[in-house]
């Protein structure tokens, strides 16, 4: 084609699209709901897999785990573990009921509907848990009960995030009260199903019931649903601490959801071999959900997996690493052995929403999801090994977890498809831009980026020439700015607020350690 007759039919090409009295209506999507098609990778043979599995019954067996809390102890020896002071000794058949006893599915609900959780469904919660926030026009600083609330809203507003997660630490928040303005934010701000942290049994029976006043339920209708979740962090190796164990007494009694997570950094808190990391990861793990299944047979619980690797030079975590990857995919095989649902992250060390902190975040995002986790937390906002929540980086997320909800929706299929008409119209050495077949489906044939900037470097340039980050840090202010709440009963905004008030004035609870 000339150069002086492209500009010209470039602009006929406009003029016909903009003209047609009947344009194709604007592409929607929704991504409320999951379903991963992509195959599973195995990164161990079947026989390996048993293996590591066989390798965990006999750490439970013969070495045990200590278990810190006294009212587990008990439960777990008259349940027929072996209790020697505080060394609990599992036996297999003990271990294979309780895997038994587990649901390999179940439904969470929240306000506005529910999640399947396991098979190939697949759920994404952001950044949870940083002490420190961070922005690049105030840099990094301790969190805040602001920003744990604009990282709930900023959740709230995406429906490729199925569920909110611990946000931010608030700092300025005294630890007694936390618990209490944590949960009302994210009854009031998010519709969707919700984080508690194991933090003892009276801060963990306020949220409960923070849950129950915004649901409308009694404490037996309560039980009878899994409505929320909380993380339970082993300490490795091979330790369940006094909080832990209560968190999970707790859970299961309530019938609510613990995502069992042993802590296991390959060459610092675990081996430095990752089939020996998941080995010790399996143990624990299974010991946490015995007692879960001591306390209440049937209880919801979601395998955890966060083995990786740590940089021998410094001791510090890595992540987004081949190691990371392989561990991912070997505990898809272990959860898939065990029939549970199973949790990764996507994580990074990166210390700035940099190409860093992107490249480890998708290598971590592509081996939890070739591994077939079914839940993926940190899957938005999480820097400096999660001791960082940052905001642009939230919106940077947002991006790919949007490719692959779109990778994860049913292929269309019609008889326009193979597009024969528009070969048969267009033919040798034509283009396809006026083609009737592209103006009827132009608006909706491809995906829509969010952050992406897919101009050409003229146009980019002359438009500012900002990166992604500077383009993050606009759209994360213009959501926040155009948020609104989900719609609340104002009778049970009033009760929420009564209950913390007389809570708050009554000291709160103390954060068990």
């Amino acid at each position: 084609m000339d150069q002086s007759t492209r500009p010209r039919r470039r602009a006929h090409r406009r003029d016909r699209i903009r003209g047609r009295a009947s344009e194709p209506a604007a592409r929607t999507v929704d991504y409320r709901h999951l379903t991963s098609s992509f195959p599973l990778a195995r990164g161990y043979s079947d026989d390996q897999v048993a293996e590591i599995h066989a390798a965990a019954l006999a750490v439970l067996e013969e070495l045990g785990v200590q278990v810190n809390h006294d009212g587990a102890r008990d439960l777990l020896g008259k349940a027929g573990a072996a209790v020697t002071n505080r060394q609990v000794r599992f036996g297999r058949d003990l271990v294979e009921a309780a895997i038994a006893s587990s649901p390999p599915e179940f439904t969470l609900t929240g306000a506005a509907g529910t999640l399947r959780i396991g098979a190939r469904n697949t759920q994404f919660v952001p950044v949870g848990g940083p002490p420190y926030a961070m922005d690049t026009a105030r840099g990094k600083r301790s969190g805040t009960f602001e920003d744990f609330r604009n990282f709930i809203r900023l959740a709230q507003a995406f429906d490729v995030i199925h569920m909110t997660g611990p946000s931010v630490e608030p700092q300025d928040i005294d630890p007694r009260l936390r618990h209490l303005e944590m949960m009302r934010v994210q009854m009031l701000d998010s519709d969707k199903p919700t984080f508690v942290y194991a933090r003892g049994r009276a801060q963990v029976a306020d949220a409960f019931e923070i849950q129950r006043l915004r649901h409308g339920l009694d404490e037996e209708a309560f039980r009878a649903r899994p409505r929320t979740y909380t993380v339970i962090n082993t300490n490795s190796p091979l330790i369940l601490d006094v909080p832990m164990c209560q968190g999970l007494i707790d859970f299961a009694a309530a019938g609510q959801v613990s995502i069992i997570t042993p802590f296991t950094l390959s060459g610092a808190t675990a081996p430095v071999t990752i089939p020996g990391a998941l080995v010790q990861q399996h143990a624990e793990m299974l010991a946490g959900l015995v007692l879960t299944q001591t306390v209440r047979p049937g209880a919801p619980v979601v395998y955890g997996g966060f083995t990786s690797n740590v940089d021998m030079r410094s001791g510090a975590p890595a992540f987004g690493t081949p190691e990371y990857v392989r561990a991912c995919w070997g505990t898809g095989q272990l959860a898939r052995l065990v029939d549970l649902p199973w949790r990764s992250s996507a994580s990074c060390v990166s210390n700035a929403p940099d190409a860093q902190a992107i490249w480890e975040t998708q290598t971590s995002l592509w081996g939890a999801l070739t591994g077939g986790a079914n839940i993926v937390i940190h899957a938005a906002g999480w820097l400096e090994g999660g001791l960082s929540a940052s905001y642009e980086k939230f919106i940077l997320d947002i991006e790919p977890l949007r490719h692959v909800a779109e990778l994860m929706q049913p292929v269309h299929w019609d008889d326009g498809e193979l597009a024969l008409d528009a070969l048969r119209e267009v033919g040798s050495g034509g283009h396809f831009f006026g083609a009737a077949h592209t103006l009827e489906r132009y608006r909706t044939a491809y995906y829509t980026p969010f952050v992406s900037d897919w101009s050409n470097f003229g146009q980019w340039e002359e438009a500012g020439g900002r990166t992604a980050t500077e383009r993050a840090h606009d759209l994360w202010r213009q959501v926040l700015a155009d948020f609104q709440p989900p719609e609340v009963d104002p009778g049970v905004v009033e009760a929420i607020d009564a209950f913390v008030a007389r809570r708050t004035e009554e000291g709160g609870a103390d954060p068990v350690s």
